[in-house]
């Protein structure tokens, strides 16, 4: 790594989600800076197989580990807690990104939309960090801090949900939680920031891509006049995964191509 303020060298890393989309992104950033591990977990065993195996050819000194599970259950969110704990004496990078979305009108919006969604993109977080805690203590020190990134959205700053309005509220939520965690989590040397996307393309806004009209419309709103790229996840992350974010916590940062400003 040419600068070392972005440097990951030896870092222990997990991310949720992250065997595609932007985790796998910010896998992959993690490893061309230098880290050592890089856990990744998703739902699909074959997603986890394909994505370390990938990962792992990237650096000879890197390593891409994939463990499946669903990070909405406790107890799995439990087993991989404790299959991190006897491989790690610490953990340095912790990245909440695994999420959810439902779309419905309000008059027909069902329960288990509500609950799935603030369950895996608010409860989930939470609960990760919380048990992963003992790790990230062990790996935060006041010269090289320990590390926690959730993945918030700009949809939590805007008041223009539509269907996804279950979706908007756990990523105000996550923003929020993201602030509480970086008051209580400092003097542990532990930073806790987000990352704020706006439109990127992914599974998720597949079905918005696909429509050419909205999708234009859409790229017209953004001051940029595209949607984000892996390319485009992958600073931000290295920003507050590194030294280079030392003096960072408790930031949402927007990476939206500008359309907040408009």
């Amino acid at each position: 790594m040419s600068n070392p303020l972005f440097s990951m060298l030896d870092k222990i890393c997990v991310i949720t989600g992250g065997s595609r989309g932007l985790g796998k992104a910010m896998a992959t950033a993690f490893l061309n800076a230098g880290a050592k591990r890089v856990y990744v977990t998703a739902r699909k065993p074959h997603e986890c197989a394909q994505t370390a195996e990938e990962l792992s050819a990237l650096t000879e000194s890197g390593e891409c580990i994939g463990l499946p599970g669903d990070m909405s259950s406790a107890d799995d969110i439990k087993a991989f807690v404790d299959e991190i704990a006897s491989r790690e004496s610490h953990v340095d990078v912790l990245v909440n990104n695994a999420g959810a979305a439902w779309v419905a009108s309000i008059d027909e919006f069902p329960e288990k939309g509500w609950d799935k969604v603030m369950d895996l993109n608010v409860k989930t977080p939470f609960f990760l960090t919380q048990q992963l805690l003992p790790l990230l203590r062990a790996g935060g020190s006041a010269e090289n801090t320990a590390s926690v990134i959730n993945i918030g959205s700009i949809a939590g700053m805007l008041g223009n949900a539509g269907g996804g309005l279950s979706y908007s509220v756990s990523k105000t939520a996550i923003h929020q939680l993201t602030r509480n965690l970086a008051n209580l989590l400092a003097d542990d040397h532990i930073r806790v920031n987000a990352i704020a996307p706006g439109r990127f393309h992914s599974k998720m806004t597949s079905t918005v891509e696909q429509d050419r009209e909205q999708y234009e419309r859409e790229i017209k709103m953004i001051p940029l006049h595209r949607w984000g790229s892996d390319e485009d996840i992958m600073g931000p992350a290295l920003l507050l995964a590194s030294n280079a974010g030392a003096f960072m916590t408790g930031g949402i940062i927007t990476v939206d191509g500008g359309y907040m400003v408009v």
